[in-house]
């Protein structure tokens, strides 16, 4: 009776876990595989997988898992579950899934292996594979902008005097060089931080070290990044196309790998004093399978929980596009059903209209932070190849890109951010920034497309016209 008692609270314990992870692990997945994450982070998820399987496979543990821990851990992962799917934030039951590393971390006891590896510092690993450069460039990728615009200048003024630095905008001489999001610093960031935490969880120093050692990487990024841009900056204003493939890469990598070797080489701290091994006191028998079965019941509950997002954006009635542009009548182009469910459900308005060549696409919201990316992210989706080719100041700030169609078509697209309040800008992420400090209630993205083929004057006149009929302020005539 107690043999299938234990084995029944097992069950229970397991599958209310099961019940709770899925949903989180089958978006993870999509997000390894789809487009318009272009996210590797299956890297960091393998890379966990074989450091708990190296010290598993080391040999037995000094001292069991706490059960009484795993139960408090199941709690926490499943309250974050909670709020996510209320939310509708999966991020969130992305932090469950790592809560959930932790907990099985400590269940098999990797501190007191042979191999040890910290359970914690294997979870904080884990969360490199959620897409994290996404969220990091949407909701601060301004200010990593303006440090690496800060950084850089200082650098490039010691070579080019005549630099003018203007917030992420760096001139020299002629040349514009934007600190647009490809070089905000957050991938390089991301890749300098896994490291250190993939050392840290090996060699499980005291926290107050790996702290002080983790402020010493942002400072190594941060001027990695600065280095990155100059030699950029530098490129350009020779006439070098660094910007193009593998030129722009090769210079990442390199200064990326000229930052990551003093802390690949240096960073050898001594692990902390392991801990007497204290036999954990199991949970009573009389709540085991109570407790179990209170679990399993509530993870059910859990994920059949409605969405109640709270950044779902009022009602928007933006100016309407006109009847035609440049002599050309407007068609209009109807959303996707993913599209219209989308909008449906989150707020905010999208409209597609066809003049001619020209194609204006417009989302409207006074929820930038969920509805507003970068025509990229979009395109990738839709099985584009996209290339940044960087920022217009002609009229407005424009970020503009070459998309190539899986028919080989290819389109010129230029976007731009505009709020309510007159702001326009040429990164989604700025006009995040601007949102969250109180810049703006209702943020649009317009988007001007037109194919790669058509007459560079033809193209001009048509943007014009689409800033014109929409009000968007012209800060710079041609």
């Amino acid at each position: 009776m107690t043999f299938a008692s234990d084995r029944l609270t097992f069950i229970l314990f397991a599958a209310g876990s099961a019940v709770l992870a899925l949903h989180p692990l089958i978006w993870l997945a999509r997000t390894w595989t789809a487009p318009a994450y272009a996210s590797e982070g299956y890297v960091y998820a393998i890379a966990v997988l074989a450091l708990a399987a190296r010290s598993v496979l080391s040999g037995p543990a000094t001292a069991p898992g706490d059960q009484r821990l795993m139960f408090g851990l199941l709690i926490l992962a499943a309250a974050l579950r909670l709020l996510s799917q209320i939310l509708a934030i999966n991020l969130v039951g992305g932090f469950a899934l790592a809560i959930d590393v932790y907990a099985l971390g400590r269940l098999l006891a990797l501190e007191r292996r042979p191999s040890p590896v910290s359970p914690f510092w294997l979870a904080v690993l884990f969360l490199f594979s959620l897409p994290l450069e996404t969220v990091l460039e949407r909701l601060v990728g301004f200010p990593l902008q303006m440090v690496s615009a800060s950084l850089a200048c200082r650098m490039l003024g010691w070579i080019y005097p005549e630099t003018i630095c203007s917030g992420v905008r760096i001139e020299i001489g002629a040349q514009d060089v934007l600190v647009d999001l490809p070089c905000s610093g957050a991938s390089g960031l991301l890749l300098l931080l896994a490291l250190f935490v993939g050392i840290t969880a090996l060699r499980r120093p005291r926290f107050a070290v790996a702290v002080l050692w983790g402020a010493a990487v942002l400072g190594l990024a941060a001027a990695g990044n600065a280095l990155r841009i100059s030699l950029l900056a530098a490129g350009l204003v020779k006439g070098l196309d660094v910007m193009a493939e593998p030129a722009h890469t090769a210079i990442g990598l390199a200064t990326l790998a000229l930052v990551a070797l003093p802390l690949a080489l240096i960073y050898k701290p001594d692990a902390r004093p392991a801990r007497l091994a204290v036999n954990p006191r199991p949970l009573p028998r009389l709540l085991r399978l109570p407790s179990a079965a209170l679990c399993f019941v509530l993870s059910l509950w859990i994920i059949a929980q409605p969405a109640q997002p709270v950044d779902v954006s009022t009602p928007v009635a933006p100016r309407p596009l006109p009847a035609s542009i440049g002599g050309q009548i407007g068609r209009q182009a109807p959303l996707s059903p993913l599209e219209i469910g989308y909008f449906r459900a989150y707020g905010g308005v999208a409209t597609k209209v066809q003049y001619g060549p020209l194609g204006v696409n417009r989302v409207s919201t006074t929820s930038p932070l969920r509805h507003l990316h970068s025509p990229d992210a979009c395109l990738r989706g839709l099985g584009f190849d996209v290339q940044f080719l960087g920022t217009r100041f002609d009229r407005v700030p424009s970020s503009v890109y070459r998309a190539t169609a899986p028919d080989g078509r290819a389109f010129l697209v230029s976007v731009s951010y505009v709020s309510d309040t007159g702001d326009v800008t040429a990164s989604v992420a700025e006009a995040i920034w601007h949102w969250l400090n109180g810049r703006g209630d209702t943020w649009s993205s317009v988007q001007r497309i037109t194919p790669l083929t058509l007459d560079d004057a033809a193209r001009s006149d048509m943007d014009a016209a689409v800033l014109v009929a929409l009000d968007i302020p012209i800060t710079q005539e041609l």
